[in-house]
């Protein structure tokens, strides 16, 4: 676990620095000034310094409208302007006649909720940057960072071209983690100076706050952290009487946090511009010098353009190498699912080969868990441990998918498999059954170097309360992360549940199919019924017939036979009895699914002979009929035609596939323990 994790762990408690609302400071820096207007463009509100830069004292400009100060021109000006939507700005070239002679400045204007923030900053010049120059100042700069080819070098190239054009001591690009804190990733400075590449900073060195507002505007400069602020009059807007939002005001002054916090890192000036990836703060960059230190407007214009350029292009770099990984993950879970939707035993395709389930997530280890079944692939805790880590996710964790990179902070029993899992990633397959995927990632022990101790920034009261108090060393000061894996991508999450859709697919898929077979079984089986009960009602008939005529033959006319022809009687006679016997099992076998059995008690050893006598009687060679039954049958409850069928077919097939010169058949029984036919065995022997 890393420090900053403690401190990020705090900050929701924090009462001083984090909690002020930086963007109504209800004052400017001093290098401009500031008119505060009504909708109708009256001046409500003006910074303490006009006299200075305008000639004129704040309350001789209240109450006036803007023409009072503008000519009829730059009014109109101001008024295409605010066409705009609100926080848009417009920037044009203002003169202003004063008690000194004409006066130059650069006019920035915008529109909040409740007021129209025109601010003024003196320039030497009256003519608008041409675009042609302005190309030509960032079309080498931006070639430069479109030659790279990785990340880290194009951060490095911005963070020159940014020290070319602004010449600043120190530029720095930082990046922000997870947790919000940050790490210089890059780095451009004077050859005296201490380098900052590679030092970490905690999320406390740059509150939410002012986070939020680096996101919303996207360059911040701060000549002279030294500068005397200058208040705005009235202090609150008369028409809100609230303080003035200068959420994007370029001159929004600053606080004391701000200004001690950077003294304590030797900087004077400031000049900082946002990095958005994905309409997120991505990170910064910081350009610091150690003296006060002003550039013209139009020179920060051209670094805000070329901190959109890098934004567009970090993240085309950023996105270019997760493609890369994301691609590789789909083509892994394309050829999973594959396989998985194409076999039967569906652990089986899940582990083998096992490192296909482990690539789909980057893992090293995993178990798959249903119900009780557990199969652990690759480098896991041991079975127990696994058990016991299932128990308390399913008291613990309610979601379908549980991540993190430090497991022993959520479960301190992991502490004990660390080596094995530091980082998991769970995913319940169904809310019902115990069915999860649980991938597990190694410890991966790291030496953080952070710019000074971050503690430092934290500080507790006597009253248990906790506040941010600017760090006063930003020496390099080392610490150790432990019980801590590698963080999960969010590819790989997202690779993670695109398997389990795919199993809830697939399980679907095939439960449709089987009940499609289902469907097809019940018509078949009904089908055969309808045919088997017509067939064996159709049969009755003839088999009457032949049984009514061998009789009167054999009543009749047994004095003109001989001794072989009545016995060849007597045997058509017994035939369509059995005759008769299996067409009221077919009968029978065709209402099994609609009628109960007919159970009786029945003696097996009469109902045996009854069998063997037809059996004699199918065969023209007797002989071949040698059926053994060493003791007698029991006496059982079943139902009689069925049992009879079961006989005969079991007899006639020993017969029928046996390839010995002289078959014969043994027919026992197992009774209770150590009871058992002579052969020892109960089976039918040929």
């Amino acid at each position: 676990m890393s420090q900053s994790e403690d401190i990020a762990a705090q900050t929701p408690s924090l009462t001083n620095h984090d909690r002020q609302p930086i963007h109504i400071p209800g004052s400017i820096q001093p290098h401009g000034v500031l008119l505060a207007l009504s909708n109708d463009l009256e001046i409500v509100q003006v910074s303490n310094n006009t006299q200075e830069y305008l000639g004129k004292a704040p309350e001789d400009l209240l109450s006036q409208p803007l023409s009072y100060l503008l000519d009829a021109r730059q009014v109109e000006a101001i008024k295409q302007g605010l066409v705009k939507k609100i926080s848009s700005a417009n920037a044009f070239k203002v003169s202003i006649m004063t008690s000194n002679g004409e006066r130059y400045f650069d006019g920035i204007v915008h529109r909040t909720e409740d007021a129209v923030i025109l601010e003024l900053e003196p320039t030497d010049s009256r003519l608008e940057l041409s675009f042609a120059s302005f190309q030509a100042l960032v079309d080498e700069a931006i070639a430069k960072m479109q030659n790279t080819s990785n990340l880290t070098e194009f951060l490095h190239v911005v963070a020159e071209q940014i020290r070319e054009i602004t010449d600043f001591d120190r530029v720095m690009v930082y990046q922000f983690d997870h947790n919000k804190a940050g790490s210089v990733v890059a780095e451009a400075k004077r050859e005296d100076l201490s380098p900052y590449l590679e030092l970490h900073y905690p999320a406390t060195d740059i509150p939410e706050q002012a986070r939020e507002l680096y996101t919303r505007c996207l360059l911040r400069f701060i000549p002279d952290l030294h500068a005397q602020r200058v208040k705005l009059v009235p202090t609150e807007n008369p028409t809100t009487h609230q303080p003035l939002d200068l959420s994007l005001s370029i001159l929004r002054s600053f606080d004391d946090c701000c200004v001690e916090y950077h003294q304590n890192m030797g900087v004077a000036a400031l000049l900082v511009i946002s990095l958005i990836q994905e309409q997120q703060l991505w990170g910064l960059i910081a350009c610091h010098h150690q003296t006060p230190k002003h550039i013209s407007y139009e020179t920060r214009n051209i670094c805000k353009f070329l901190g959109r350029i890098v934004s567009l292009e970090l993240t085309h770099k950023v996105t270019q190498s997760e493609l890369d990984y994301k691609v590789k993950l789909q083509s892994l879970q394309s050829e999973f699912i594959k396989s998985i939707s194409q076999v039967d035993n569906f652990i089986d395709a899940l582990i083998k080969p096992e490192i296909r389930l482990l690539d789909l997530v980057g893992a090293t280890g995993a178990a798959v868990c249903l119900d009780n079944e557990i199969t652990l692939v690759g480098v896991t805790p041991d079975i127990k441990q696994v058990q016991a880590l299932i128990e308390w996710t399913n008291s613990q964790v309610s979601d379908n998918l549980f991540v993190t990179d430090s497991l022993a902070k959520r479960y301190p029993e992991a502490v004990a498999f660390k080596d094995t899992a530091s980082g998991l990633l769970l995913l319940r397959i169904s809310q019902v059954l115990r069915y999860y995927i649980i991938w597990f990632r190694p410890e991966v022990i790291q030496t953080v170097h952070w710019a000074g101790n971050p503690n430092e920034s934290v500080q507790v009261q006597a009253d248990g309360s906790i506040t941010l108090s600017p760090r006063k060393s930003f020496e390099n000061w080392q610490e150790t992360v432990q019980l801590t894996s590698l963080p999960w991508q969010q590819c790989e999450v997202d690779s993670a549940l695109a398997l389990k859709n795919a199993i809830v697919g697939i399980v679907l898929s095939k439960a449709d199919e089987l009940a499609k077979i289902n469907l097809e079984l019940e018509r078949s089986n009904r089908e055969l019924a309808s045919f088997a009960y017509a067939a064996s009602h159709d049969l009755k008939e003839p088999l009457r017939g032949i049984y009514n005529f061998s009789t009167v033959l054999l009543e009749d006319y047994a004095q003109v036979l001989d001794d072989d022809g009545i016995e060849c009687l007597e045997t058509v006679v017994s035939l369509a009895v059995r005759m008769e016997t299996l067409i009221n099992a077919l009968l029978r076998l065709s209402q099994l699914g609609q009628a109960q059995l007919r159970l009786q008690t029945i003696d097996l050893n009469e109902l045996l002979n009854q069998v063997i006598d037809v059996f004699r009687a199918s065969y023209n060679n007797c002989e071949l009929a040698d059926i053994r039954i060493p003791r007698p049958l029991p006496t059982i409850q079943c139902d009689p035609v069925l049992v009879n069928e079961v006989f005969s077919n079991l007899i006639s097939n020993a017969f029928k596939y046996t390839d010995k010169a002289q078959p014969w058949v043994e027919i026992g029984y197992i009774g209770e323990v150590g009871e058992m036919g002579s052969r020892g065995d109960g089976e039918m022997r040929e």
